[in-house]
């Protein structure tokens, strides 16, 4: 006897597959809680240890003071993002312009377009992270793109300049400055000690810069 097949196939590892079908499995997994698509290959989530769920809390900590001192600009953690055709990755986290920014939200509450601003954690330089999604960001136009590699306790801070991504310097004391979002400076060796208290504190000097309430003003407007 022949079996039938079921109406609606999971999402496997290493899927080959379009978005659409991608969203449609997805949408049929409730208790899934990450699966990517990129360049049209699936990528499931393991379960989440302590080696990624203690770094991604202080980036969210981080990233989430910046955005409540900063109307207009949005954080969003673990949300879908629709790049192009082949590509729906789920970053670990985002800041993105509401208002005349790269990206919008669907009627189907998705993020459509490059967000500004993506940071990612990875287990090392081995990931994927620093690969084929390092190339997606790039080509879709995510302007600036932070990877924390857990192991090698190292970040990468990745602009996009003349379509090509150029990491950004750290000054003589650790502290990368964003080009793109005023104001959002990183302690990175406090961010990496845990030291959430100097994080703050640099974070708090970069949003008591002109610069910052000259964006505040600009986003406004």
């Amino acid at each position: 006897m022949t079996g039938i097949m079921p109406k609606i196939l999971p999402l496997e590892n290493g899927d080959r597959i379009t978005r659409a079908e991608f969203e449609r499995r997805y949408d049929a997994m409730p208790n899934l809680k990450k699966a990517e698509l990129i360049e049209g290959v699936v990528y499931m989530g393991s379960p989440v240890r302590v080696i990624h769920g203690r770094p991604h809390g202080r980036i969210i900590g981080w990233m989430s003071i910046y955005s409540s001192a900063t109307p207009g600009v949005d954080l969003l953690v673990d949300t879908t993002v629709r790049l192009d055709s082949d590509n729906e990755p789920q970053p670990d986290a985002l800041l993105r312009i509401e208002v005349g920014g790269q990206s919008t939200i669907s009627e189907d509450s998705y993020v459509e377009g490059a967000p500004e601003f993506i940071a990612e954690i990875a287990a090392s330089s081995a990931s994927y992270d620093l690969r084929e999604k390092l190339r997606v960001y790039r080509r879709n136009g995510v302007q600036e793109y932070l990877i924390w590699q857990v192991y090698e306790e190292r970040i990468d801070w990745f602009r996009l300049r003349e379509g090509e991504y150029v990491n950004l310097a750290a000054d003589e004391v650790g502290i990368i400055r964003s080009e793109v979002f005023p104001g959002l400076w990183l302690s990175v060796p406090a961010l990496i000690a845990g030291n959430l208290v100097e994080v703050q504190s640099v974070l708090q000097m970069g949003l008591a810069t002109p610069e910052h309430q000259a964006f505040v003003e600009q986003l406004g407007n």
